[in-house]
């Protein structure tokens, strides 16, 4: 498997500038998703690295060999970069059957009879869908298309494989479903992956590292847990779950052994200790970040980094928890509770964070 690298790459359409100065770095047999919004760049770049997009600068290799480099007039055809394709559409056609639609690969490089039956064969079975193989392509449900779509991509054994939202067409039952499954056979595999989607618990579960993107620039690159847990700004904190942003000043330094980065904030009719990746001063201000599953209904601890007292106006069954929203001095704060949790809309209650919780970014 190769290593994918990406050198101050940019793409401009007229005066638009859709990725702008992208570096990355994509190891052998890694699984990085590129996770933003719709027009921040993520399908334009996947398509760069599969050549189905010219570089209008910077330099993108794979393995040993530079793909594109526009100063050097270099420009792969996709067909030349040994790399495996899904698309959102799946691009199953329809006159033929699956047996055919993953042959194609290996028939347009004339391979030999007797080894494209053998890879096909191979690459169904990886997929389980070797039963199917004489089934036209329209009889299939959306879930066996994709991974038609995935065997096709894999016949040739590329040694890259690229993804652009395969999984969005399907209901989230099947979604979550062919995600593990997914998963475990480029595990297995262990083959170069680089995937694009919007959706931030797809890709939370299925990477080994996120690349969050936002007007054509990255904002972030970590694993899914130091993403999530730590983001290093309100972008890209809010783009991942429903946290709760709070105003707030820093007032004083607490720095421990184990929590260098730990000070006290203030905020409007509430105060408390929060974490953060920048050497933030006293006085300056900050968005605290609280998440709701760290948030809950006190006096539990004494140990709590913040508490809050309000009204609750919403309070939503949901099967499993309980969806709190509480009116208070610092503005809306929404966190979960088991369900059979007693709360009705009117309540007063006091909620708190729990230690090491909160989390600080610069505003903006």
């Amino acid at each position: 498997m190769a290593e994918v690298l990406l050198e101050n790459v940019s793409r401009t359409f007229g005066g638009f500038t859709a990725v702008d100065d992208v570096d990355l770095r994509v190891a052998a047999g890694e699984f990085v998703t590129l996770l933003g919004p719709s027009g921040c760049g993520k399908t334009t770049t996947l398509r760069m690295v599969a050549g189905l997009e010219e570089t209008t600068g910077g330099r993108i290799s794979i393995g040993r060999r530079v793909v594109s480099e526009p100063a050097r007039n270099i420009h792969l055809a996709p067909d030349r970069r040994q790399l495996g394709m899904v698309f959102q559409s799946y691009a199953i056609w329809p006159h033929m059957r699956v047996f055919d639609n993953v042959a194609y690969p290996l028939q347009v490089r004339r391979r030999p009879a007797a080894e494209i039956r053998e890879r096909v064969e191979r690459a169904l079975r990886l997929v389980e869908m070797e039963r199917f193989a004489d089934r036209p392509a329209p009889a299939l449900s959306g879930g066996q298309q994709q991974r038609v779509a995935i065997a096709r991509a894999m016949v040739f054994e590329p040694e890259v494989l690229l993804l652009d939202e395969p999984l969005s067409n399907l209901d989230a039952r099947l979604r979550t479903q062919m995600g593990d499954e997914f998963r475990s056979l480029q595990k297995r595999l262990g083959i170069t992956t680089l995937y694009v989607t919007h959706d931030q618990d797809e890709a939370m579960a299925l990477s080994d590292r996120i690349v969050v993107m936002r007007g054509g620039r990255i904002l972030q690159i970590g694993a899914p847990t130091e993403i999530y847990q730590r983001p290093n700004s309100e972008a890209v904190a809010s783009f991942l779950g429903a946290p709760n942003l709070l105003d707030a000043t820093v007032t004083g330094i607490e720095a421990t052994p184990s929590d260098p980065s730990r000070f006290t904030v203030q905020g409007d009719g509430w105060q408390g200790v929060a974490c953060g990746n920048q050497p933030f001063a006293c006085g300056q201000s900050v968005r605290v970040l609280a998440r709701p599953e760290d948030l809950r209904i006190g006096p539990i601890a004494s140990d709590a980094d913040a508490t809050w007292r309000g009204e609750v106006i919403a309070s939503v069954f949901r099967g499993a928890r309980r969806s709190l929203r509480l009116r208070t001095s610092a503005g809306e704060l929404h966190f979960e509770v088991p369900a059979l949790t007693e709360a009705r809309v009117g309540d007063m209650m006091q909620i708190e964070a729990a230690r090491s919780s909160l989390w600080a970014v610069a505003p903006g």
